[in-house]
């Protein structure tokens, strides 16, 4: 099953989503899912992981972590599907990262890896977009590269985690503008999800809502005003938004 949170009629609204992709809503009436505002599916912490794919690290000519490089993302970052997001101006490159997110479902503290898949509620993605010029550290990025404004899309819904039998065996795949740009595999992670939840439980409490993207492979590309962007998950979903400039975003968003 499929879930989601959408605005429709200037109602937020949390509803069903069915195999064709149309929203049920609670009285079960169906909307197609374009004449609806998709908002981001959960609401709460997101826990980012940097570097958690070998590859991509190699890519950026960094060893592989010895132990989980994670980042916190405030909600004012998280944008939905279909939504624009922006890139600043006089920037020289900005790229995607399209990573699967484990949604937790139940408060989580000291969780042992081998239960940590029963407090995940569902699966989603999202598009951790970063800006290099802002990029001091890629073991710690900055407020700049990962905090902005409607710059995380996230959905289009959850996906209950009975779904995906196997979370660490999907298929990433990133598009601009229809082109392929990247594809990789969950496999090669080098920090799986249960791993991730014992870990970052063995020191806080996880809250149903909060949200650990896992990091993204290799195969990044910088994105230019115009482009649109489609994130997918093999079986939970693609995501799609378009970027605008800084200038047209705010003056839209004032």
């Amino acid at each position: 099953m499929k879930q989601a949170r959408i605005r429709f009629d200037g109602k937020v609204l949390d509803v069903k989503v069915d195999d064709q992709g149309d929203i049920v809503l609670p009285d079960e009436k169906r909307l197609a899912a374009e004449n609806v505002e998709w908002l981001p599916p959960a609401e709460g912490s997101m826990f980012a992981l940097g570097l958690n794919y070998a590859d991509h690290a190699a890519e950026l000519d960094f060893k592989a972590p010895e132990e989980p490089l994670v980042f916190i993302k405030a909600p004012n970052t998280y944008t939905g599907h279909r939504k624009v997001t922006w890139r600043p101006d006089n920037v020289d490159y900005m790229h995607y990262e399209c990573e699967l997110v484990a949604v937790i479902g139940k408060e989580a503290k000291n969780v042992k890896r081998e239960h940590a898949l029963d407090y995940v509620r569902g699966y989603t993605v999202c598009n951790d977009y970063a800006i290099r010029d802002y990029l001091e550290n890629y073991y710690r990025p900055n407020l700049r590269v990962k905090n902005r404004d409607a710059t995380t899309p996230v959905g289009p819904w959850i996906v209950d985690a009975q779904s995906i039998s196997s979370p660490n065996n999907l298929t990433i795949r990133t598009w601009i503008n229809g082109e392929l740009k990247q594809e990789g595999t969950t496999a090669d992670m080098i920090f799986d999800i249960p791993f991730l939840i014992e870990y970052l439980s063995s020191f806080m409490t996880l809250q149903p809502g909060d949200m650990i993207a896992t990091g993204t492979p290799k195969g990044l590309a910088d994105v230019k005003p115009g482009d649109e962007v489609t994130v997918e998950v093999e079986g939970v979903g693609r995501l799609t938004n378009t970027i605008v400039t800084e200038s047209e975003f705010f003056a839209n968003h004032a």
